[in-house]
């Protein structure tokens, strides 16, 4: 691999004497000021897009349109602090990248990792293990080009690699026209819908989990009147129990601790115990590793297709796929970065 050698992100933010501006100002930029406060470094402002500016404030700071912080601060440094896969707003921030420094300095989604130089030397070898793993030349751009991205903040390294998910139906996953289906964060249908439009509505079974409650109702109005389809207001982990779940983060919510809602959760090797499982997608807001965890009589049994989020933990990117090739060594594996700034739509995917 060529990995990006140069300062990481924040050692780089540490040493510049050039305004700071933060572009967001939700959890994402609450996790950004925590870690620059460790590294003491200072932030200027903070800017939101036009139609969000409104008359506010966050962390203290007026929050600035573009031009008031362009007429406040002629040359500043903008870091990306918030997260989107909507094509508009994705060329927004290309187009400011063209006239200004913008930066992505990575955050997870969860836990306490940051990706940052002294993380990647920790699990160089781990790192490596994973790249070698990696069936095709477009997984093994992918790998090195978010790593890259990750350590130095720089968009080209994200948008080089962006994929749309055709290919991926097309090239790796195949659906056919008996598949058995678990989807594992089901929302409110919409991976049901995409699973849907690539078998052409026909299926074997379909069963879907979705932890928060509000939302399960949504998905069950969607899948009302589907054939062979169960649902359960169920989270995904490694054992057959009662969890925390903090329900207050809509599409975000998870187990969690400081959760106050009492989530029953269970494991794809239950749920599949006296069936068999060929197509699963998990996308489970840091929760990966635990289903896997329990998914592994399944997996080496069936070996289903898989489509697993990559993203959520800053460790996800080579701890998923090696545990998953330990598991079923005959998997072919493969990685993806669908368009999203910053890189929260990587995933995994097998056969």
């Amino acid at each position: 691999m060529n990995i990006y050698s140069s300062d990481d992100v924040w050692t780089m933010l540490a040493k510049t004497d050039r305004p700071i501006i933060i572009y967001g100002t939700g959890n994402g930029a609450d996790k950004i000021i925590n870690e620059f406060q460790r590294l003491d470094i200072n932030v200027c402002g903070f800017m939101a897009s036009d139609g969000f500016v409104r008359d506010r404030s966050f962390r203290g700071y007026r929050v600035m349109s573009l031009s008031q912080t362009e007429q406040q601060f002629p040359d500043p440094v903008i870091i990306i602090a918030f997260g989107s896969q909507r094509e508009d707003v994705i060329q927004n921030i290309l187009n400011i990248s063209k006239k200004h420094t913008v930066i992505c300095a990575d955050v997870p989604v969860y836990g306490e990792n940051i990706f940052n130089r002294e993380f990647y030397e920790k699990y160089t070898d781990d790192i490596q293990k994973a790249y070698s793993i990696l069936s095709d030349d477009i997984s093994k751009h992918t790998f090195e080009s978010i790593i890259n991205f990750k350590l130095s903040g720089r968009l080209e390294y994200l948008t080089e690699c962006f994929c749309q998910k055709n290919e991926v139906f097309s090239n790796i996953l195949r659906l056919g026209k008996n598949e058995s289906y678990l989807d594992l964060g089901a929302y409110r249908g919409d991976t049901i819908a995409e699973f849907l439009n690539y078998t052409g509505g026909i299926y074997s079974d379909i069963t879907a989990l979705e932890p928060d409650r509000k939302t399960y109702k949504k998905l069950r109005e969607y899948a009302d009147g589907m054939y062979n389809t169960q649902l359960f207001n169920m989270g995904i982990w490694s054992e057959d129990c009662d969890l925390q779940f903090n329900n207050s983060l809509g599409r975000g919510s998870s187990i969690s601790a400081d959760g106050v809602q009492t989530l029953a959760v269970t494991r794809t090797d239950t749920l599949y115990k006296r069936r068999h499982l060929t197509y699963l997608k998990a996308d489970v807001e840091g929760a990966e590793e635990q289903m896997i965890k329990g998914s592994i009589n399944t997996l080496k049994r069936d070996k289903p297709k898989l489509n697993i989020a990559l993203y959520h933990r800053s460790e996800d990117i080579f701890k998923l796929p090696l545990m998953i090739k330990e598991i079923q060594s005959e998997y072919n594996i493969f990685i993806r970065q669908h368009p999203h700034i910053p890189s929260w739509d990587l995933n995994l995917y097998a056969y």
